[in-house]
């Protein structure tokens, strides 16, 4: 039997994709929001698609504030565009 590939929906461009394909974005307990590379930390995740427009598209329409349940300061929104424009080139 082949194996079953795990898909989640991206939280910018609402498209399901591989899991694998996509970035995890972790609310942990003490409300901290931080990009996850490796797809293990603790906490609320949340996934993306490693493009910038995604994110764009999230932050204009407040998706993960309404994802992990509180406000995310745009320094956070900052942080994770400069980590997917590094991941990225």
């Amino acid at each position: 039997m082949p194996k079953t590939i795990p898909m989640r929906l991206c939280t910018g461009c609402k498209t399901q994709k591989p899991k694998r394909e996509l970035v995890r974005v972790v609310r942990s307990k003490t409300g901290e929001v931080a990009l996850d590379t490796t797809g293990k930390m603790p906490g609320r995740g949340a996934y993306l698609c490693p493009d910038a427009q995604c994110l764009l598209k999230a932050k204009k329409a407040r998706c993960l504030e309404r994802v992990f349940g509180c406000d995310v300061p745009d320094e956070v929104y900052e942080k994770l565009e400069e980590a997917l424009r590094r991941d990225g080139s």
